[in-house]
């Protein structure tokens, strides 16, 4: 049976954080998870409507939610809850060079979420593999994010 070591490392931004190493390397970079009540979203949706879908949000992600008008603002509070919890992970949150546009959800054929970076998000990151979870009720949304180091 494989020997499994566990080791706390320094992350992006310096916090200390654990990680299960195989043969002296790290896998894992950073977890982020984050939950975004749903009514808050909606209201943002109506106060701000398009300005605060550009802001956030990528054309693909835009057409996704809008698709069915009565799950709308669900969907984008996954999204939302998605962006922040990658923020986490990379141990930033969002500010220090975040880029909302640069980080979004797709789905794969199977309706399996998948994260996709672009930009300078892509540039800094692009090297890690993502695993996402995302769930939502008609309240709150609720996303997860592992980081992995490519081994």
């Amino acid at each position: 049976m494989p020997t499994i070591y566990f080791e706390v490392f320094r992350n992006f931004s310096g916090n200390y954080v654990g990680a299960v190493l195989n043969g002296g390397k790290e896998m894992i970079k950073g977890i982020g998870v984050d939950n975004v009540d749903v009514r808050r979203i909606a209201r943002t949706l109506q106060q701000y409507g398009e300005r605060f879908e550009q802001k956030i949000f990528t054309p693909e992600e835009i057409v996704y939610c809008r698709w069915s008008p009565e799950r709308t603002a669900e969907r984008y509070a996954a999204r939302f809850a998605a962006k922040e919890a990658f923020a986490k992970a990379i141990g930033t949150g969002v500010r220090l060079g975040f880029r909302w546009r640069e980080v979004s959800v797709g789905k794969e054929k199977t309706g399996r979420p998948i994260l996709y970076l672009s930009g300078g998000m892509a540039e800094r990151y692009g090297h890690l593999r993502s695993h996402i979870s995302l769930s939502h009720t008609d309240d709150m949304a609720i996303a997860m994010i592992v980081l992995e180091e490519e081994l």
